[in-house]
């Protein structure tokens, strides 16, 4: 397969992976005039878009790790994960530059489509639907980026040519960042299709347009991003949503990243979690279940919790035996140290070494109920929340509450359970570091408006303070060192 190199983004040099342009004969070199031709090559582009997501620094490796290893989720004694364990991470730590570099190569293909694909001679409602997408996957990025670092440089046209002044540009504030996320979203929701196979629809806007709300604190505009989700429903199990396939059991998932499973484009993350021999060798592994987070599941099954419950014993396909599953997680049972204890499992599927199958789930439709309960109980306290929650608990074995239930006695007793729920739910999926660091800007914002647990009692645990500089990671220093107009945040 061919490998193209798109226009570079900033001073760090983006490469374009192989599936980027994925029918296109070689050609010395890409440009407007000999690539963006026909309806295929505006394909082709938007394939480079999704593509972006399957990078380490995005959903193939270290968003998972920054989102998950930092919390009270995860454990490892990988030195690979350690400074995110450990919250000691710098400008220089791996995943602080992937994260944004992987990022910013997903923004500058969206980019090139933006520009090119509305030239394009083709369908009307077919190139409509690609430039909404794009759009779509824009937005994500940077919302990737916002939370992770605050503001950052806002770039809304590629960036071709390389020269200093067509890829140095200063930070926008990440308010600024986050309308714009919300702009195109909301364009994004006009555009695309209400559904299509193994690619974002309408539903996957909304959904992240809740979760952006969410994150603001704007609880009207997030509740009425998750009511407008359309046709969607929880899977009959919760079990059976793993491994993420393209399977959605219903219309549950509402955007997934696909691994086809081969060198090109497999997904190495699962055989970085998982227990040999399910994984390729044994090695310790990222993102490893903490005791604490397992005593608060209640894996006894002493709460009926079907998420975190015995089922069965788990083989590799060679018969060997892995351990017992808990849904969530598996207790592995291997001779070796590093294939004992708990792990998550989530991820099932090794194949062709670090190139699994398994998809790795970014929306879906129980968190965006969760949202709706939240953004309902802030607003108006447990009567409006219970109906969105319930659906979530329920799914889980759990009983629905009613108002007469402790859990809902109050605003704050509902915003307890809610977040309980919520780690219960999407524990390892990448979400709990950013609900802890929401919940402590929450609670700075307003004092009344507690957590059970924010990512300053973390940070205060790990480092022997609650320093709020950790709520954000560092601009990476090859950023730095390569445009004048990027400054650090603050105490780094």
């Amino acid at each position: 397969m061919n490998k193209y190199i798109i226009p570079a983004l900033g001073a760090l040099s983006l490469l374009a992976s192989c599936s980027s342009f994925l029918d296109k004969q070689p050609l010395d070199t890409i440009t407007p005039n000999n690539f963006f031709q026909n309806a295929n090559d505006a394909e082709a582009s938007l394939t480079a878009v999704y593509d972006g997501l399957q990078q380490n620094g995005t959903y193939g490796q270290d968003l998972m790790i920054m989102g998950e290893m930092p919390s009270d989720n995860c454990t490892s004694t990988n030195g690979d994960v350690n400074a995110m364990e450990k919250i000691i991470w710098n400008s220089t730590t791996s995943q602080v530059n992937n994260v944004y570099r992987s990022n910013y190569l997903g923004i500058n293909r969206a980019n090139v489509v933006l520009k090119y694909v509305p030239g394009v001679t083709m369908d009307t409602t077919r190139r409509s639907q690609i430039v909404g997408e794009a759009k779509f996957l824009r937005a994500l990025y940077y919302f990737n980026l916002a939370r992770a670092y605050g503001g950052v440089p806002l770039r809304l046209a590629p960036s071709e040519s390389g020269a200093a002044g067509d890829v140095n540009t200063a930070r926008s504030t990440q308010d600024q960042v986050l309308d714009q996320v919300v702009t195109d979203l909301q364009q994004a929701i006009a555009q695309m299709a209400n559904s299509q196979a193994n690619r974002a629809s309408k539903n996957s806007a909304r959904a992240l347009l809740a979760r952006v709300q969410l994150t603001r604190r704007n609880w009207t505009a997030a509740l009425a991003a998750a009511n407008s989700i359309t046709s969607a429903s929880l899977a009959p199990t919760f079990n059976g949503l793993f491994p993420a396939e393209n399977q959605a059991q219903g219309t549950e998932s509402l955007f997934e990243v696909e691994f086809a499973g081969n060198a090109d484009s497999g997904n190495l993350y699962p055989d970085e979690i998982l227990p040999s021999p399910l994984a390729t060798y044994s090695y310790p592994k990222f993102n490893i279940p903490t005791s604490e987070l397992i005593a608060f599941a209640d894996t006894s099954g002493a709460n009926g919790d079907r998420r975190w419950t015995n089922n069965g014993i788990v083989s590799s396909s060679s018969g060997a035996r892995v351990g017992s599953s808990y849904v969530s997680i598996i207790i592995g049972s291997g001779a070796n140290n590093n294939d004992q204890g708990p792990f998550a499992y989530k991820w099932r599927s090794i194949g062709n070494g670090f190139n699994s199958t398994d998809n790795t789930y970014v929306l879906r439709y129980a968190e965006v109920l969760l949202t709706a309960a939240e953004a309902s109980n802030e607003l108006s306290g447990p009567s409006t929340a219970l109906a969105p929650l319930n659906q979530v608990r329920q799914r889980a074995g759990l009983a629905a509450l009613t108002t007469a239930s402790p859990q809902a006695a109050s605003k704050a007793t509902l915003r307890s359970e809610i977040d309980r729920q919520r780690r219960l739910e999407l524990a390892f999926e990448g979400e709990r570091w950013w609900d802890l660091v929401r919940y402590a800007r929450h609670t700075l914002a307003d004092g009344t408006a507690t957590h059970p647990v924010t990512a300053l009692n973390i940070i205060q645990q790990m480092t022997g303070a609650p320093t709020q500089t950790y709520l954000l990671f560092p601009i990476p220093q090859a950023e730095l060192n390569t445009n004048p107009l990027v400054t650090q945040n603050p105490g780094y």
